[in-house]
C-alpha cells in the first residue's frame, strides 16, 4: 500500500481579468469542491486574463476544473473579449500537472477525459495539448491556438484543424464560449539564483551558459563577433548545459544583487539541485559565487527531498533520516533562506494540504504524553491496534537509529552507503507504520459509524448490514497490514545486531522485542475483528495469515534476542 497521496495541480487561464465579480463566481465553483485547495488567483488587466492555481486529489481537481470551465462559459462572452494575451476561449487553457503520487501520463489521460466531458456536457469544443495531445503537432499549444478566437470559424470547418472533442460548425454557442485547450504538463519551478555581483551582463552570461536554448554562435570574438546564421537565416545556437530550462540574468533593486532567473520546465530532466550545482559551477568559472536560491511560487515536496538526499550523498552521509531533517539539509545546502526565511509550510504544496486537512486530529501529531493520555481515556479508540502500529514504528525507528549510527561511525567510512540503504528501508517502515496508527483508529470509527446507520425499513437494514460487513473487513485488513509491516522490521533489527555498531546492539534488540509485540498485538485485533465477518472463508484466510506471522515473529525475536545476549556477555 503506497502512503503517498496523489496530488494534481490545475492552472486554468480564464479570459477575464478586469471584472472581479465574474472571477469570484468562477473561483467559487472551485472552492465548492471538497478535496481541493485554491492556491492563487492572479488577474491581469492588460491581458484581460486571470490565471488560477488549485491543487488536490485527482478526481476532485478534475471535477473543480469542469465546474470552473462550465461557469466561465456561462459568464464570459468571447465576442466582447479583447486583451494583450493570445486566447481562443472563455477558459483558454486548462493544464493538469502531476505534483505527487501520479505520473504525467496519468494526468494526460485525465486531461483527455476532462476534454471529452467538457465537449459533451457543456458543448465547448476542446483541443488536447502537450502531454495529452492526440496529434503530435498539438503538443505545441501555439499550434492549437493558431489564429486565436478570430480564426475559429475557419478552423472548425477544416477537418485537419478541428478540435479533438466537440467539433462542429461555428455556431452561436461557440461564438460565445470559444474553444478550450486541455492538457497535461510537468510541474514548472520558477527559481532565482542569487549572485555576489550587481552585473546584469555577468548574470546573463551565466544564464546563457546553462539554459537549454544557449546562446548565439558568433564569428571570432564570442561577445562582439557577428552572429552566425543558418541557411534559413536563423541564428545558429550553442546549447546550454541544462535541459528543460529557460533563463535570463537581471538586477533586483530590492536586494541590490543580480540573479539568474530560471524556469525549470521539466524537473525530471533537470531537478532543482542539479540546476543549483550547475549555476554554481558556471558562476565560479566567471569569478562569481551563488550566495543562495529564491523559490518563486510553490514547489512539490520531492524537489526538496531529492535535493536533501543528493547533498547528503555528496557528504557520504546516510539518507535514512527523518523527512524534516532532509528538508533542512536542502534548505541550507541551496541557501533557500538567503534573502528571507524559507518556511516549507508556505512553499511546499503537500505541506500546505496537510496543514488544511489535519486540523490537529491525527494521533501521530500528539506529544508522547498526549498520545498516552488519549489512549488512557474511556473512549475505545485509540486501542490495541493503534498501539501495535506505534510499537512497530518504534521498532523500525530503533533499527534505523543503529543504521545511522553505524553509517557515521569513525573508521567505517567506506561502509556509509551500506548502512544508509538500511536506514532508508527503516524510514520507509516508520512512515508506513505511523500511517497505520491513525488508520487503525479510523477503521474502528468506520465500524461505529456503520452501526449508527438507520434500520427502520428492510432496505435500510440491508444497507446497514452491508456497511457493517465492509467496515469489519477493513478493520480486519488494517491490523493484518500492521503485522506485515512490523514483521519487515525484523530483517533490519537482525542486520543491525549482526553488522551494526556494536555499541548499539541492545537498541536493535529492543527493536526486535517491540516488533514482536507489534505483530502479536495486531494479530489479536485481526482475530477479534474477523469473528464479526459473515464471509467465513475470508475470515479463516485472514486468521491463517495472522497465525503464520505470529509464529514467524516469535521465532525471529527469539533468535535476535539470543544473538544480542551472546554479544553482550
Amino acid at each position: 500500500m503506497s502512503m503517498e497521496k496523489k496530488i494534481v495541480e490545475c492552472v486554468p487561464n480564464f479570459s477575464e481579468g478586469r471584472d472581479m465579480n465574474v472571477i469570484k463566481q468562477i473561483t467559487n465553483e472551485i472552492e465548492r469542491v471538497k478535496g481541493v485547495k485554491l492556491l492563487d488567483v492572479d488577474p491581469g488587466e492588460a491581458t484581460n486574463r486571470t490565471v488560477v492555481t488549485f491543487v488536490g486529489d485527482p478526481d476532485a481537481v478534475v471535477e473543480a476544473a469542469f465546474q470552473a470551465v462550465k461557469r466561465a462559459g456561462q459568464l464570459i462572452d468571447m465576442r466582447n473579449h479583447h486583451g494583450a494575451h493570445p486566447r481562443m476561449g472563455a477558459t483558454d487553457v486548462c493544464p493538469l500537472i502531476p505534483v505527487a503520487g501520479i505520473t504525467l501520463e496519468e494526468c494526460a489521460e485525465l486531461a483527455r477525459k476532462l476534454a471529452k466531458r467538457i465537449a459533451e456536457e457543456i458543448n465547448i469544443p476542446c483541443y488536447c495539448y502537450e502531454a495529452a495531445a492526440l496529434k503530435p503537432e498539438r503538443k505545441n499549444l501555439a499550434v492549437c491556438r493558431a489564429g486565436e478566437y478570430e480564426a475559429l470559424s475557419d478552423k472548425l470547418a477544416d477537418p485537419d484543424r478541428a478540435p479533438d472533442f466537440g467539433a462542429r460548425p461555428f455556431d452561436e454557442g461557440v461564438a460565445r464560449t470559444g474553444c478550450t485547450a486541455v492538457g497535461a504538463r510537468d510541474f514548472l519551478i520558477a527559481v532565482n539564483f542569487n549572485l555576489n555581483t550587481t552585473s546584469t551582463r555577468r548574470a546573463n552570461a551565466i544564464a546563457f551558459d546553462v539554459r537549454e536554448k544557449g546562446r548565439p554562435v558568433r564569428e571570432g570574438n564570442p561577445i562582439t563577433g557577428k552572429i552566425v546564421k543558418d541557411a534559413n537565416g536563423n541564428n545558429v545556437m550553442k546549447p546550454g548545459t541544462l535541459k528543460g530550462t529557460k533563463a535570463i540574468g537581471w538586477y533586483i533593486d530590492e536586494y541590490k544583487i543580480a540573479q539568474v532567473s530560471m524556469n525549470i520546465t521539466n524537473i525530471n530532466d533537470t531537478p532543482l539541485h542539479v540546476a543549483f550545482d550547475e549555476v554554481c559551477r558556471c558562476a565560479q568559472n566567471r569569478g562569481i559565487r551563488v550566495t543562495g536560491t529564491e523559490i518563486v511560487g510553490l514547489m512539490p515536496k520531492r524537489c526538496l527531498i531529492d535535493a536533501g538526499k543528493y547533498f547528503l550523498e555528496k557528504q557520504q552521509r546516510s539518507t535514512g533520516i527523518p523527512e524534516e531533517d532532509i528538508i533542512n539539509i536542502a534548505i541550507h545546502s541551496m541557501g533557500l533562506d538567503d534573502l528571507k526565511p524559507f518556511e516549507p509550510g508556505d512553499k511546499v504544496i503537500e505541506m500546505m494540504l496537510d496543514a488544511d486537512n489535519d486540523n490537529g486530529k491525527r494521533l501521530v501529531d500528539l506529544t508522547v504524553t498526549g498520545f498516552a493520555n488519549e489512549t488512557s481515556r474511556e473512549s475505545p479508540a485509540p486501542g490495541g491496534g493503534s498501539i501495535s502500529a506505534y510499537m512497530g514504528a518504534l521498532a523500525a525507528a530503533l533499527g534505523t537509529m543503529v543504521a545511522n549510527l553505524s553509517s557515521h561511525k569513525p573508521g567505517w567510512d567506506e561502509r556509509w552507503n551500506e548502512f544508509s540503504q538500511w536506514a532508508d528501508k527503516g524510514q520507509r517502515l516508520v512512515t508506513e507504520l505511523l500511517h497505520l496508527v491513525d488508520e487503525d483508529t479510523d477503521a474502528f470509527n468506520r465500524i461505529m459509524a456503520a452501526f449508527g446507520l438507520p434500520k427502520k425499513t428492510d432496505e435500510e437494514k440491508a444497507a446497514r448490514t452491508a456497511a457493517i460487513q465492509d467496515a469489519t473487513l477493513f478493520a480486519t485488513q488494517v491490523p493484518l497490514h500492521t503485522m506485515q509491516a512490523a514483521f519487515k522490521t525484523f530483517e533490519l533489527c537482525r542486520a543491525m545486531v549482526e553488522q551494526g555498531n556494536p555499541n548499539s546492539v541492545t537498541d536493535a534488540g529492543v527493536g526486535a522485542l517491540a516488533a514482536r509485540a507489534a505483530v502479536l498485538g495486531a494479530g489479536m485485533n485481526v482475530k477479534i475483528n474477523a469473528a464479526g465477518l459473515q464471509d467465513r472463508e475470508t475470515a479463516e484466510r485472514l486468521i491463517g495469515e495472522a497465525n503464520d506471522l505470529v509464529a514467524r515473529a516469535n521465532a525471529e525475536e527469539a533468535a535476535i534476542t539470543a544473538m544480542v545476549e551472546e554479544k553482550i556477555k
